[in-house]
C-alpha cells in the first residue's frame, strides 16, 4: 500500500509537470523575446518542482521508480494533475489566465504546506515557494495589464477567463486524500486555501477589470485519473523518445 502521501506527491508533480510542459511549447513562439524567455523559464522551475514532487513519489513507492519513469513511463489514467494544467494554450490570454489560476492556488497551497508534519513535504514547500512567488508576480501583473489594456486584449482575457473557470474548482475540491493527509498536518485544508485565492482572485480581476465569472460548473476527475483528450495528445509529444527507444539515455 502507498497510501494518501504517495498519491498528493503525484498529484502535485504531475500537475508541476504538465503546466510545465504547456508553458514549454511556447518556447520560440512567444509574442516577444522577453515572454519567450520568461515562459522558458517557468517551464523549467516548474519540470525542477517535478523532479522533487515525483522522486518523493518514488521513494514512497520503493519500487525502483525514479521520477524520470513516473514522468515518462505511465498511461493517461495513471496521471493525477489537476484538468486545468492540460487545457491547451489556444493564444497568449488563454496560457496567462491558465497560470494565474493555478499559480496563485500554487502559491497559497506551498505557503500551507511550508509547515507540514512531513519534513520532505516542507523542504520541497520551502523551495518551491521562492519560485511560485516570481511565478504569480509575473502572471498576475500580466494579467491586470492585458485585462486593463486595449479592448482586443480585454477581451480574450475575459474570454479565456470564462473558458478555464470550470477547471478552477477542481483545485479545492476535497477527497479522502486530502482530508487524511490535512488531519495528520501532512497536507493543507483545501477549505482553508479557497478563501485565500479567491480574496486575491478577487482584488486582482478588480484591478484587471475583468468580471468574475457567472458558472458555477466544475470540471473534475483529473486527480483521479479520469482526464481531458488534451491529456493524450501532451503525453504523445512527451513521452515519444522513452516510447520509442525504452531506456535512452543521455
Amino acid at each position: 500500500m502507498t497510501g494518501p502521501l504517495f498519491e498528493y506527491a503525484l498529484r502535485m508533480g504531475d500537475s508541476c509537470l504538465i503546466l510545465g510542459h504547456r508553458v514549454s511549447e511556447w518556447c520560440g513562439h512567444a509574442p516577444a523575446i522577453e515572454e519567450d524567455i520568461a515562459l522558458a523559464n517557468t517551464a523549467l522551475d516548474l519540470i525542477g518542482q517535478t523532479q522533487m514532487w515525483l522522486g518523493m513519489a518514488g521513494e514512497i513507492e520503493s519500487k525502483g521508480r525514479s521520477a524520470d519513469n513516473l514522468a515518462y513511463l505511465r498511461d493517461a489514467r495513471d496521471f493525477r494533475n489537476l484538468l486545468l494544467v492540460e487545457r491547451p494554450n489556444v493564444d497568449f490570454a488563454h496560457t496567462i489566465v491558465r497560470e494565474v489560476l493555478f499559480d496563485l492556488w500554487h502559491f497559497h497551497t506551498l505557503g500551507a504546506l511550508q509547515t507540514s508534519t512531513d519534513a520532505r513535504v516542507a523542504a520541497i514547500a520551502e523551495k518551491a515557494l521562492k519560485e511560485v512567488s516570481y511565478h504569480l508576480q509575473r502572471s498576475a501583473d500580466l494579467t491586470i495589464r492585458l485585462g486593463d489594456g486595449t479592448d482586443e486584449s480585454h477581451g480574450r482575457m475575459q474570454a479565456a477567463l470564462d473558458a478555464l473557470w470550470p477547471y478552477a474548482g477542481e483545485m479545492f475540491l476535497e477527497d479522502g486524500i486530502d482530508i487524511a493527509l490535512a488531519e495528520n498536518g501532512v497536507g493543507p485544508a483545501l477549505g482553508a486555501v479557497k478563501p485565500l485565492w479567491e480574496a486575491d482572485m478577487r482584488r486582482m480581476l478588480d484591478q484587471a477589470t475583468l468580471s468574475w465569472p457567472k458558472s458555477t460548473h466544475v470540471q473534475k476527475g483529473g486527480k483521479t485519473g479520469v482526464h481531458t483528450e488534451a491529456l493524450g495528445y501532451v503525453l504523445a509529444d512527451m513521452q515519444f523518445l522513452q516510447r520509442a527507444y525504452p531506456g535512452a539515455t543521455w
